[in-house]
């Protein structure tokens, strides 16, 4: 079943996870609807890639229900719910044939496979549509160059091309800039701007623990903290000193100039947020 435009694309209701006997999220209630730009933001250790893995259905909660894409987990096949959600965490390199060209890489998605294009048919459409994936990530420059020859922040984009062949209803990045350089980081953040501003690209949850890392287009932030949502909405509701001094357990300032976010621990004991530009 296909969710309906105006249900939401992602709902949950009270989730809790526990493992080991700690509990990892506590009572955990989101939705996402079509269109959305969501920062799932938070310390290392506060929840993301737990709440994201239940997100992409391959965990069930403990308690509370997750519906993803009109589907309850637990009670669909879950195979088939995960081949409608994009996702891009760390780069499989183990597994891309680094010899092929790009735009290989991407239309290989169309498969869920990393292998050679020549143990699949595709068709004229197939390419375009591989070549329109780069685009979206203002990559098409990128298509026709090796893998291997490719920077690490250009793979991550060319990977995030590659998630899109299947037109997936959902799309999932897991900190997609951890390990660039400070240029690398830049083009990314670029792309995923560029990306976010397509009409007809799904809804995006973007996980990062930085702020510096959120690109403009991304109205919405999801703040956890030990498990726990501490901030919920736009970034300038949730992106407070305060909100940032509860998640890290110091002290932070913040400042926001020209649509992109910065922060730091301050120095003097006292949490404050500053607004230059807008």
């Amino acid at each position: 079943m296909i969710a309906m435009k105006h249900e939401p694309v992602v709902s949950l209701e009270n989730i809790t996870v526990v493992r080991d006997g700690n509990i990892v999220l506590d009572d955990v209630s989101w939705d996402i609807h079509p269109g959305d730009r969501w920062v799932l933001f938070g310390a290392n250790g506060s929840g993301k890639t737990t709440l994201l893995e239940v997100v992409s259905s391959y965990l069930f909660p403990t308690r509370g229900t997750a519906s993803i894409l009109g589907e309850r987990l637990g009670r669909t096949d879950a195979r088939e719910l995960r081949s409608r959600i994009g996702y891009v965490g760390p780069a499989p390199t183990q597994l891309v044939k680094t010899q092929l060209p790009a735009v290989e890489i991407v239309i290989t998605g169309l498969h869920a496979s990393f292998v050679d294009t020549r143990w699949h048919e595709y068709h004229e459409s197939d390419w375009d549509w591989a070549w329109d994936c780069l685009n979206q990530l203002d990559a098409t420059h990128l298509g026709d160059r090796r893998f291997s020859t490719l920077s690490e922040g250009e793979k991550k984009r060319v990977l995030i091309a590659r998630s899109l062949m299947t037109r997936p209803e959902l799309l999932l990045l897991d900190e997609p800039g951890s390990g660039l350089d400070l240029g690398a980081r830049e083009r990314l953040i670029a792309s995923l701007r560029h990306l976010s501003s397509q009409r007809d690209a799904p809804p995006i949850v973007l996980v990062t623990h930085h702020v510096e890392e959120i690109p403009i287009g991304f109205d919405k932030v999801l703040l956890l903290s030990g498990g726990n949502v501490v901030g919920s909405g736009s970034p300038h509701d949730v992106l407070t000193a305060d909100t940032l001094s509860l998640a890290y357990g110091l002290p932070m300032h913040i400042v926001h100039s020209e649509g992109r976010w910065r922060a730091w621990a301050a120095p003097n004991g006292e949490a404050r947020i500053r607004e230059s530009g807008s």
